[in-house]
């Protein structure tokens, strides 16, 4: 897709441009392929790479991604700022990153768990989802959000089934999922993603879950934006 990507932006020429991708391109084993293969084949821009976690967005999901934000003249990069916080995670080690003063602490909201953004009553324990799965790890066509063993047990641990995702609330109740816990439906998944709670999506449960999961969650997308638009006024 970087190919394509890189095509379109060198035939249409846009005053500035964002792509997002996996953490992963930020290990050194891609350190030639970032430079070879993106940073240099765009060289009418000047580009910043930087890493964002969703939960510092207010989305109930940890969920790095690494964004790459590029600009045609110096003087628009050079205002470029990257995105601060909107929100304040205490289960994030990077939070000294962001927070490290009382003031942050107690002006900013705190991005809510699991099961208090879903609605779901109290168990006395909650926590921020793992980051939902992509269409393109994993099997394919799946009807799951799970990502690894270990988030397996952090979903355990909420008392949420990550396996089985139905298609509406009242399908997902009528299919009581292992240990009692609560089986997600896609409107859920939106809703830990960061989606509006009346985001309409098309197709297969697969489908949507695909759509989700590949999505940049949108109030990660809209604070990038903005700080671009602010560096061109």
């Amino acid at each position: 897709m970087w190919s394509e990507f890189i095509r379109a932006v060198n035939i249409i020429k846009p005053k500035s441009f964002i792509a997002e991708n996996v953490l992963g391109l930020l290990n050194p084993k891609f350190r030639s392929f970032v430079q070879e293969q993106i940073l240099d084949k765009l060289p009418d821009y000047h580009i910043l790479m930087f890493e964002l976690n969703a939960a510092y967005f207010g989305v109930p999901q940890i969920r790095r991604r690494l964004f790459f934000v590029g600009f045609r003249t110096l003087a628009d990069f050079k205002h470029f700022k990257i995105p601060q916080p909107t929100h304040i995670s205490s289960e994030l080690v990077e939070n000294t990153l962001f927070c490290n003063n009382d003031l942050f602490e107690n002006t900013v909201p705190k991005t809510m768990g699991v099961r208090k953004a879903l609605g779901l009553h109290d168990i006395g324990y909650d926590s921020l989802a793992p980051t939902l799965r992509s269409a393109f790890t994993g099997k394919r066509n799946t009807t799951s959000v799970l990502n690894s063993t270990a988030g397996q047990k952090a979903w355990g641990h909420i008392e949420i089934w990550p396996n089985g995702v139905q298609a509406s609330r009242d399908k997902a109740s009528a299919f009581p999922a292992k240990n009692e816990h609560f089986r997600l439906s896609v409107q859920d998944c939106a809703l830990l993603q960061g989606f509006p709670e009346d985001w309409y999506f098309a197709g297969a449960v697969y489908q949507v879950l695909g759509q989700i999961g590949n999505s940049v969650a949108p109030p990660v997308a809209y604070q990038v934006a903005k700080v671009v638009a602010l560096a061109r006024i």
